[in-house]
């Protein structure tokens, strides 16, 4: 039913490491010791002067006809089948693996963002961020409270799909906080 479905950890050298068997089984192809990986995870035990112990072996382990997902960490690959990829669970590992597999992907428009920092609560900025909101519907702001012990402030997000709308909320945005500090100031 998705385009994509990504997984995390589960591939590992442990009993209870089943997420290859489990997404072969999903396929209905056999998990197997794939040759490439068992040939990489042999050379890298052999130059850490490690032994290649049948535990370490698992990690070779994946659907027949899988893919593999480069791990530039630690050399045990991920692996794709179908619109499935199957990534370490460590986040360090993890992080490498979708920063090989994101350029693969296909995409829609992406979406563009800017934050503005408002030295005001959302309490005072609340009824004119949504002015703000209304005059460009085209774009999502959201707003990020802060507290730093002794004052609110907020974080907002503007996102857009296209440059120019995203800037003339910005804009919006900056001209609505120092419109908040002129009327404070005139308190």
């Amino acid at each position: 039913r998705y385009d994509y479905l990504f997984t995390s950890g589960g591939i590992g050298p442990t009993h209870d490491d089943i997420t290859a068997d489990a997404i072969s089984r999903a396929f209905g192809v056999p998990c197997t010791y794939d040759p490439e990986a068992m040939r990489l995870l042999a050379a890298m035990y052999e130059r850490r002067e490690m032994e290649f112990t049948d535990a370490r072996k698992r990690m070779a382990r994946m659907p027949e006809g899988a893919k593999h997902i480069p791990n530039p960490v630690s050399t045990a690959p991920g692996f794709a089948i179908g619109n499935v990829y199957v990534m370490a669970g460590v986040p360090q590992v993890f992080q490498a693996m979708v920063d090989a597999v994101l350029p693969t992907l296909k995409s829609g428009t992406k979406v563009m963002s800017r934050a503005v920092r408002s030295p005001f609560g959302e309490g005072d900025i609340g009824g004119p961020l949504t002015e703000v909101q209304k005059r460009h519907p085209e774009t999502s702001i959201g707003s990020y409270p802060k507290y730093d012990g002794k004052f609110f402030s907020t974080e907002l997000v503007i996102r857009a799909r296209d440059e120019a709308v995203l800037a003339a909320a910005e804009a919006d945005v900056i001209a609505m906080i120092e419109d908040i500090k002129r009327a404070k100031a005139a308190e």
